[in-house]
């Protein structure tokens, strides 16, 4: 899998991140989490708005190897899409898909 082959964040509606104005911002996300769900590690929470001009997110990297879309890694899903959370962790990868 090539940079140009990560894939890309399709949908956004955690209200509370910075990078989400109108979708997500961020250049790439990184998903992790132990807790059961699949976190957004990038969210944070501010009054900036953050990111690039454009919307261009994709997936950079997944710690969540129990996923079925993991490899080595990497997500390899055509497209994830990240909403609310639960708990102390605000933004969800929803299409996390345990083995």
């Amino acid at each position: 899998m090539t940079s140009t082959e990560m894939p890309a964040v399709r949908e956004c509606t955690v209200t509370g991140c910075s990078y989400n104005h109108d979708g997500c911002h961020a250049y790439a996300i990184t998903v992790g989490g132990s807790n059961g769900a699949a976190d957004c590690d990038t969210f944070v929470s501010l009054n900036t708005q953050g990111g690039l001009d454009k919307v261009v997110a994709q997936v950079g990297a997944c710690s969540r190897t129990d996923c079925v879309h993991n490899s080595s890694l990497e997500c390899s899903a055509p497209g994830v899409r990240v909403g609310p959370g639960s708990g102390d962790h605000a933004a969800n990868c929803l299409t996390y898909t345990p083995r």
